[in-house]
């Protein structure tokens, strides 16, 4: 049996356990972690006895991310073709960088970008890449926006740095996501230094309360709050546009809501690992402005052929990495428009049918259900805290929990393909069942 036989038993195995098997792993499973090499061997290990390993200890301790019965955070699972597609691009071992590395790596993630960008209805003429995930895409995005607010006031940042750079507004919403932050604060802008609009009761911002702006700036809008799933209006770009100020829309998943209409916003951020259901890692990034992003992206060498096309390695921060495109690709045709437009709404479909049984059993729903996101409380943080540990102990389904408006509340993320009516009902049974007595 040689290496693609041990690996397709493997897989065979794990993936028929994903009906029965907890979804997340038994202290047991955890635990026998633990008896894997401590140290590095002398000697190398037979691949068949590292696959062993692999299969029966660190298996088990696995989260089952690709089961229709895990809501928590917003994990998409792998969709069969994209599944396939990433293990065959694997041992393929392309690298994504340059066309002549990979002319079929690179052929297939323009293709991949140009129907994204036609599903979600941004201009066909945006620069696209592929990146690790929405967090590298926010600051590829808002990279670009550096560029061109501060080339248009005569302050070439990626030559001089932030050094005497002319400083320019950063506006978001009072519930923007950490990876904004995180993305501003690796960029040089500032966690801090932000303005904060405030939002409404679901992490909208308002556009009454939208500042007169006097000198362009950056402006982050968010489609698809973390909690509520809510979309910022898209009101509020030509709001910001008065000013010529940059638009960036932070749309990890609400930029597949067929609610989403961003198209004159100037660059957009998404995940695909999330609502397109490809296998992790990847980010989507795209630039209305070509020379926005490969400005702020573009790097040069003696041996680098410039050439006449925008190269992936100048549209985002790697030069060096996998071919994420070919997962995308496959996913998209497997689909086709009316299948991804279907599964984006079962989701929803499906969170919205966990909202109406819980509140039939005095389960408050703190949020409008517009999307694929839930938050359920009970009436103290306490309740809900020990009605979340049980549902996590028994293992039938598995979710997490926030903070929101203050109070302690189960979220419920909606985002795999997997998801049947079935794994709802089941999962709706385990949380009715635990409860507290009243």
């Amino acid at each position: 049996m040689d290496s693609f036989d041990h690996l397709a038993t493997a897989a065979r195995a794990y993936q028929a356990q994903l009906p029965s098997r907890r979804v997340f792993p038994s202290p047991e499973a955890i635990a026998a972690l633990s008896t894997l090499p401590a140290s590095l061997p002398e000697t190398g290990l037979p691949l068949e006895h590292i696959l062993a390993l692999l299969a029966n200890t660190v298996a088990p301790a696995t989260v089952l991310t690709t089961s229709g019965r895990y809501f928590g955070f917003v994990t998409g699972g792998s969709l069969p073709a994209a599944l396939a597609a990433n293990q065959l691009a694997a041992v393929w071992d392309q690298n994504a960088a340059l066309r002549i590395m990979s002319p079929a790596a690179v052929e297939l993630e323009s293709v991949a970008l140009r129907w994204i960008a036609d599903f979600l209805h941004l201009p066909p003429t945006s620069l696209g890449a592929f990146v690790s995930g929405a967090t590298m895409a926010n600051f590829t995005a808002m990279a670009a926006a550096r560029h061109a607010l501060l080339a248009a006031q005569g302050h070439d940042v990626e030559s001089l740095g932030l050094f005497a750079a002319p400083p320019f507004p950063v506006l978001v919403g009072e519930q923007a996501h950490v990876s904004v932050f995180k993305a501003l604060a690796m960029l040089g802008l500032g966690r801090d230094r932000v303005i904060r609009v405030p939002s409404d009761s679901q992490g909208r911002m308002r556009p009454d309360a939208f500042p007169s702006l006097s000198q362009p700036a950056l402006v982050c809008l968010q489609a698809g709050n973390v909690n509520t799933g809510a979309l910022d209006s898209p009101e509020l770009i030509p709001l910001a546009k008065q000013s010529n100020s940059w638009v960036h829309v932070d749309g990890a998943f609400g930029l597949w809501s067929p609610n989403a209409n961003y198209a004159a916003a100037d660059s957009w951020a998404t995940d695909g690992h999330k609502w397109l259901n490809v296998p992790y890692d990847s980010g989507i990034v795209f630039v209305r402005d070509p020379q926005a992003l490969s400005g702020a992206m573009t790097l040069t060498a003696s041996y680098l052929d410039p050439g006449a096309e925008i190269e992936p390695m100048q549209r985002a921060p790697e030069s060096s990495r996998r071919a994420r495109g070919i997962d995308t690709w496959a996913a998209l045709l497997s689909l086709g428009r009316t299948g991804l437009s279907e599964m984006i709404e079962r989701c929803c479909r499906h969170a919205r049918h966990f909202a109406s049984v819980l509140a039939l059993h005095n389960v408050e729903i703190l949020n409008e259900v517009s999307l694929n996101q839930v938050l359920a409380a009970l009436p103290s943080d306490q309740q809900t805290l020990a009605w979340l540990q049980a549902v996590q102990a028994e293992g039938e389904c598995w979710l997490g929990s926030t903070i929101w408006s203050g109070r302690r509340a189960l979220r419920i993320s909606v985002s795999s393909w997997a998801t049947t009516d079935q794994d709802v009902e089941r999962s709706l049974a385990s949380l009715i069942r635990h409860l507290p007595a009243k």
